[in-house]
């Protein structure tokens, strides 16, 4: 039992506030794994101060000594990366050495890629008689959800440093053991005081007092399209910035001439990541309906061997989903697309066959979904795949394009360049053509309701920047 009684802020870790804690549930035993501060508006109050403090001395500092720290930091992720995944995993039920690979391997190439990209970026530039100077924006609360716990923290938390901004974190509640890990890492690296605190709690109360506080100059948001437009909304009204990464619900067209083998298998694996809790996850198979019969036995056959259980277990392929909330969501949809007529390949409602105990969802895969069916449209973050059948082209990618999210997508075709001609025809802010794989260092956001601003790489680090022209 794992129990964390204070918060970072200003260099030293303080008592909270609250006069309550959070529970934090191990996904595979469901078990009380560990308590944290149920934090405050006042602890955010200390935390936006002292952010806002160290911010006057943070920004001057210079880029490569920012860097430096980055480093650091990165290596200390490094050097506990077994202890961190280890959390991860109990956290969120990712099986572990994925987590290793994915939920603690990725922050440190966001640490380590922030430092370099820093000490190579142009701050300044001349445009005729006008220096054009990138300064960075001031306090950024940075709001993180639960299934990419670590990595989401990343990718906001090491980009504003390295741009010279100080930090306000809130981790997901349902995950947040892993914020404390970094914390520690920070303290240890020694990264002046201020610059990066961490406040734990509930989004209506922390989340809210970060977002409303007149003295964060910009709000960092990944979650759900509901909280992200409340962020929005509070953010507008105190016209403050805000970058939102939101929900996906990404089409994966796979085209006549297309390896139907290899790419049905391939979307198969990319819609499941993580026990589909992905948000970019290729949730929608767009396929020739003549091929559709075809298509399901590969699928059926690609989820049956997907082995679900202990995710510290060597042949798991799967593990538990987060939380029983986020179980009952997911059973609500499958059931929704039972009663809605699509047919059920492989999975169903309930649990697994032994067990019992965890959040675990049978691999689920229906057919014949229409696009104006609900699973076809809204976000389930489960191990959930619709098929889809198209008879043209034209209408693949219009069928691709009926959504309200803009996330992600993939192609497949057998030659590069088809795929390439329709990827550029999705409206959405990633497409992958031929099991193209995952890029940490691209610029990463959504078009539509799936979100505004772009993290990671060089696009990442200009979030937290403003521009000032200065002429001579």
């Amino acid at each position: 039992m794992i129990v964390r009684d204070s918060i970072y802020v200003d260099g030293s870790w303080i008592k909270s506030n609250a006069t309550s804690t959070i529970d934090v549930i191990n996904s595979t035993t469901e078990e009380v794994m560990a308590t944290v501060p149920a934090g405050t508006a006042a602890d955010v109050e200390k935390a936006v101060d002292a952010a806002k403090r160290a911010f006057k001395t943070w920004s001057k500092v210079s880029v490569d000594e920012r860097s430096k720290y980055c480093t650091r930091i990165a290596e200390g992720l490094q050097a506990r990366l077994d202890e961190i995944s280890t959390i991860v995993t109990q956290e969120v039920g990712m099986v572990k050495n994925l987590s290793s690979l994915i939920q603690v391997g990725l922050p440190i190439n966001s640490f380590s890629t922030a430092a370099s990209i820093a000490s190579s970026f142009d701050f300044e530039e001349r445009s005729g008689n006008s220096t054009i100077v990138r300064e960075p924006i001031g306090v950024v609360g940075c709001i993180t959800p639960w299934n990419y716990p670590l990595h989401q923290i990343a990718a906001k938390v090491a980009y504003a440093i390295a741009a010279g901004c100080t930090v306000v974190l809130k981790p997901s509640e349902v995950a947040p053991l892993n914020a404390f890990l970094l914390a520690e890492i920070v303290d240890e690296v020694g990264l002046p005081a201020g610059v990066f605190n961490l406040v734990c709690g509930v989004g209506p109360i922390v989340g809210e007092a970060i977002a409303s506080h007149p003295d964060v100059d910009m709000v960092s948001f990944t979650g759900s399209t509901r909280a992200g437009s409340r962020i929005a909304e509070i953010c507008g009204s105190r016209i403050a910035k805000a970058t939102l990464e939101l929900g996906g619900k990404s089409a994966n067209i796979i085209l006549e001439d297309a390896d139907l083998e290899r790419a049905v298998a391939d979307g198969v694996s990319k819609a499941f990541l993580n026990s589909g809790q992905t948000c970019s996850a290729l949730t929608r198979m767009l396929v020739p309906r003549n091929k559709i019969t075809e298509v399901e036995q590969i699928a059926a056959q690609t989820a049956e061997k997907m082995t679900v259980g202990d995710p510290f277990a060597r042949n798991s392929r799967l593990g538990p989903l987060v939380s029983k909330s986020q179980w009952d969501r997911v059973q609500h949809y499958i059931s929704i697309g039972i009663d809605e007529g699509a047919t059920l390949v492989t999975g169903g409602l309930g649990k697994p066959d032994g067990l019992d105990t965890g959040f675990f969802v049978k691999p689920t895969i229906f057919s014949n979904v229409s696009s104006d069916m609900t699973i076809a449209q809204e976000e389930i973050f489960g191990p959930v795949l619709v098929i889809i059948p198209f008879d043209t082209e034209e209408e693949a990618i219009a069928i691709a394009n009926d959504s309200n999210y803009g996330l992600a997508g993939g192609v497949w075709a057998s030659t590069q360049e088809r795929a390439l001609s329709i990827a550029r025809q999705i409206r959405t802010g990633q497409v992958e053509i031929n099991g193209g794989a995952f890029n940490p260092n691209a610029p990463f956001g959504g078009y539509k309701k799936s979100g505004i601003g772009r993290e990671f790489g060089r696009f990442g680090l200009d979030e937290f920047l403003l521009v000032k022209s200065i002429q001579e």
